[in-house]
C-alpha cells in the first residue's frame, strides 16, 4: 500500500498553524481586562469561586490561530480548563491567538497578569513556550503535544496519537473489506486530509496506515496535506478530491480544515472519521467513530497539580495504558464482529504484541 503525499495546490500558501481540531464557543462574556497582542479572550462566569480543597489559582490557556471553535483539539483543551473552573473552582482565562506571531506575546501577558499556570495549545507553540517559561520562572507552564523536557517550570504532555490512529485504521479496513455501510464503492480506497506535516498529525496518519494494513492489506490509503489547521474550504476540496479517487471512507487530521473534509464526504453520504474528540455530532450518520486524545484530561490533571502545589515539569505520556488517546463509540450498523476485533487488537497494543511505527508511509 502506497500513500499519496503532497500539498495541496489550490494557490495556498503554507499555513502556520496550531495544534489539530474542536468546537464550540467558550462560556462566559468577553473579558475587556484580558491581555493584549491580536487575540480575543474570553473569562468563564463564575470562575472565581475558590475550591475547597486548594487553593484559589488563575489558570490561561492559549489557543492556536484555529480558536477554541475547531471541534476538537483547541475545544478539547478548553474545556480541560472549564471543567477545573467548575469542579476546583480556579479562575480561568481562554486567550484565541489571531496569528503565530501572537504566541509569545499572548504567553507573556498572562504570565505577566500574575496567572498560576499557563498553557500552550498545539506542537507550533513549542517554541514559544520555550521561550516565554524561561523569562518567567516563577510561573508554571503546559505546552500540549510537545515532548520538551529539560525545563523544570514547562510541562509536555505528549500522547501516542499513533495508538489511536491504528485502531481507527483497522475499523476502517474492516469496514471497508466487509462493504458494512451503504453507498460504499467496490474501489477499497480511504481518504486521509492532514494538516500540517508535523509529528502529532503524522503519527495518527501512520497509525492509521498500519492499522488498515492489519485488517485489510489490499486497501490504498490516499493522503494528502493542506498545509494548515483553519480552512474548512481545503479541507471540503481535498475530501472532494479524494472521494473522486474512489475514497469512501475519509479521516481528516486537520483541525477545523478537516471539519470541511466531513462536510465532504456528508454531501455524497460517505464517511468519515473524526479526530481528538469524539466528532459524531459534527456529521451524525457519518462520522463512524473518532480517534481520541485526551487533551481535556492533560489539562485538568495539570491544573489540579498546581492548586495542590504537586505541579512538575517534564514530560507525561498518554496513550491507551491510561486512557489518554483512544477510539470514540462506533456508529450504528457498524458490526459487532469488527468493534470486538479492533478492541483485541487493542489489547495487544497495550500488552506490547503489537508495535506501531510513526512514520507516514510514502
Amino acid at each position: 500500500m502506497r500513500g499519496m503525499r503532497y500539498w495541496a495546490a489550490f494557490g495556498l500558501a503554507a499555513g502556520l498553524a496550531v495544534g489539530l481540531v474542536g468546537c464550540g464557543g467558550s462560556s462566559g462574556a468577553n473579558n475587556t481586562n484580558t491581555p493584549t497582542g491580536g487575540n480575543t479572550a474570553q473569562q468563564a462566569s463564575g470562575a472565581t469561586q475558590t475550591a475547597p480543597s486548594g487553593k484559589a489559582i488563575k489558570v490561561g490557556l492559549v489557543s492556536d490561530v484555529a480558536g477554541i471553535d475547531d471541534k476538537s483539539f483547541n475545544q478539547s483543551a478548553a474545556e480541560g480548563v472549564r471543567r477545573a473552573a467548575k469542579e476546583l473552582g480556579v479562575q480561568q482565562q481562554i486567550v484565541v491567538s489571531q496569528r503565530p506571531e501572537d504566541y509569545v506575546n499572548n504567553l507573556s501577558n498572562l504570565a505577566q497578569a500574575g496567572y498560576d499556570l499557563v498553557i500552550a495549545v498545539g506542537f507550533n507553540m513549542e517554541d514559544a513556550a520555550k521561550q516565554v517559561a524561561q523569562q518567567y520562572p516563577k510561573t508554571d507552564f503546559l505546552i500540549i503535544d510537545s515532548s520538551v523536557g529539560d525545563i523544570s517550570n514547562l510541562a509536555a504532555a505528549t500522547f501516542k496519537a499513533e495508538q489511536a490512529g491504528y485502531l481507527v485504521g483497522a475499523l476502517a479496513g474492516l469496514v471497508e473489506k466487509d462493504k458494512a455501510l451503504p453507498n460504499m464503492n467496490d474501489q477499497n480506497v480511504v481518504g486521509v486530509v492532514g494538516g500540517q506535516e508535523i509529528p502529532p498529525v503524522d503519527d495518527y496518519i501512520a497509525g492509521f496506515q498500519q492499522g488498515i494494513q492489519k485488517t485489510d492489506p489490499g486497501a490504498k490509503v490516499l493522503v494528502r496535506y493542506a498545509g494548515k489547521f483553519d480552512d474548512p474550504t481545503t479541507g471540503n476540496q481535498l475530501g472532494e478530491l479524494e472521494i473522486s479517487q474512489g475514497a469512501d471512507i475519509l479521516f481528516p487530521v486537520a483541525g477545523n480544515t478537516g471539519n470541511g473534509a466531513i462536510q465532504a464526504a456528508q454531501s455524497h453520504r460517505l464517511y468519515a472519521i473524526g479526530v481528538d474528540s469524539d466528532q459524531s455530532y459534527v456529521a451524525p450518520g457519518t462520522v463512524i467513530t473518532s480517534a481520541l486524545k485526551r487533551v481535556d484530561v492533560a489539562v485538568y490533571d495539570t491544573v489540579k497539580a498546581v492548586q495542590q502545589g504537586n505541579f512538575k515539569g517534564g514530560v507525561q505520556t498518554f496513550d491507551l495504558t491510561n486512557d489518554g488517546v483512544g477510539m470514540a463509540p462506533v456508529m450504528q450498523g457498524i458490526p459487532q464482529k469488527d468493534v470486538d476485533q479492533v478492541n483485541q487488537l487493542k489489547q495487544q497494543i497495550i500488552s506490547g504484541q503489537i508495535h506501531i511505527s510513526t512514520t507516514v508511509q510514502e
